[in-house]
């Protein structure tokens, strides 16, 4: 299974979301019909998005904890999900290494977004995983 698809079908998924106000079911169902993913990677799909989605206020709170001089409406849509998609694994994935889903989000974030913007989602995950016992390391 290809994780980093995955991922990338979430983020369009939480798109969906926000821009067009559709239901979780309905923006899974239109990602999945655009993409063709394994059922395993269209499990881990569903799971991060809805995870994402309904964990999203304490999610937001991490994102204004750490950008200091943002509100978190103000950010891109596209950077705002990719955030709470990572955090929402750093949160709630036990077996994926906190690095992981940081190098992860840095990538999708390079091809949907920009490389400012990885940058940016860098230096927020990276302060997130130090709220992490021992820093993130052995989670």
């Amino acid at each position: 299974m290809s994780r980093r698809r995955a991922r990338e079908r979430a983020l369009q998924a939480m798109y969906q979301l926000e821009i067009a106000e559709n239901p979780v079911e309905k923006a899974l169902e239109n990602t999945f019909v655009m993409a063709r993913l394994s059922p395993q990677a269209q499990g881990y799909t569903e799971k991060i998005v809805r995870g994402a989605w309904e964990c999203q206020e304490a999610i937001d709170q991490y994102i204004q904890k750490y950008a200091s001089r943002w509100e978190v409406e103000r950010l891109t849509t596209v950077d705002r999900n990719i955030l709470r998609l990572a955090i929402y694994e750093m949160l709630h994935e036990d077996e994926i290494p906190l690095d992981v889903s940081i190098n992860e989000a840095i990538e999708v974030a390079k091809k949907y977004s920009s490389h400012r913007a990885s940058t940016f989602i860098n230096g927020i995950l990276d302060s997130v995983k130090k709220d992490f016992p021992a820093g993130g390391e052995g989670k």
